[in-house]
């Protein structure tokens, strides 16, 4: 295990699983967390052969439960610029890693918390989840993220419903408005994020990886644009090893053997 800062990295197999690690602060952003986040994103050694990637919060009252706010209500507008500046950076790598991310949210995922589960892939969800961009009720809008990832997420007149009134959800709600895939009330969510991402990990992994690349271009190309990255990267498929062993496992009737080549 490697620790940096207050986060937690390590592997599970071929899942690198991050946790960030601040529970008397219920996980709260701070500079030494975005520093860990910002690590773990860029640890080659641990994302070598990692087919995904788990996130989530130590303990069981939070994800994240928001940015500081003690440090944050020192800054001045410069320093909240670079503050903004350096989250939207660590968060914008997270969501760039070629790897799916899964966020397992336990307990509260709000603010800062709420943008960084919507930069991963795929969000599950605890029982007792809450999400919200509760800023404009300390007189200040979302920073990393959340006005433009929760839009692409929930669409925007959702998006700015929560916005402007900073409504928590819970997480069934979080569901039926697709801000979470699914609430996980059998077991351990973090267990079913595991699980999920070993789900993942018995795919073709060049295929994934090019699937998360269409999928995340899907947001911001028109549709003829997304059409043609997806042509191309269809017919890159056909390149790889995995292509030729997927097809010729299925004819075969038995279970593909993938080398990520």
């Amino acid at each position: 295990m490697s620790t940096e800062g207050v986060v937690l990295a390590e592997r599970r197999g071929k899942v690198l699983v991050v946790t960030i690690n601040r529970v008397s602060a219920l996980n709260a952003l701070n500079a030494d967390v975005l520093d860990g986040l910002d690590a773990a994103c860029g640890d080659a050694a641990l994302l070598n052969g990692a087919v995904a990637v788990v996130l989530t919060g130590a303990g069981p009252k939070a994800f994240v439960a928001g940015a500081d706010i003690a440090a944050m209500s020192t800054l001045d507008a410069e320093g909240a610029r670079a503050f903004a500046e350096r989250g939207q950076r660590v968060f914008d790598r997270l969501a760039a890693l070629p790897v799916p991310v899964i966020a397992a949210v336990n307990g509260f995922a709000l603010g800062g918390g709420c943008e960084l589960a919507l930069a991963c892939d795929l969000v599950l969800a605890a029982p007792n989840a809450v999400f919200g961009q509760p800023e404009v009720k300390l007189g200040v809008i979302p920073g990393f993220g959340g006005t433009q990832r929760l839009v692409r997420r929930i669409g925007a007149m959702k998006a700015a419903e929560l916005c402007f009134t900073g409504r928590n959800v819970k997480a069934d709600e979080a569901v039926s408005l697709g801000l979470a895939l699914r609430v996980v009330a059998d077991q351990p969510v973090l267990d079913a994020a595991l699980a999920l991402a070993e789900q993942i990990g018995a795919m073709g992994p060049v295929a994934v990886r090019l699937c998360k690349q269409a999928v995340n271009a899907a947001t911001d190309a028109d549709l003829r644009g997304g059409l043609l990255l997806e042509r191309d990267l269809f017919a890159l498929c056909f390149s790889t090893a995995d292509q030729k062993e997927g097809m010729a496992a299925f004819l075969q009737k038995r279970p593909a053997a993938f080398s990520g080549a």
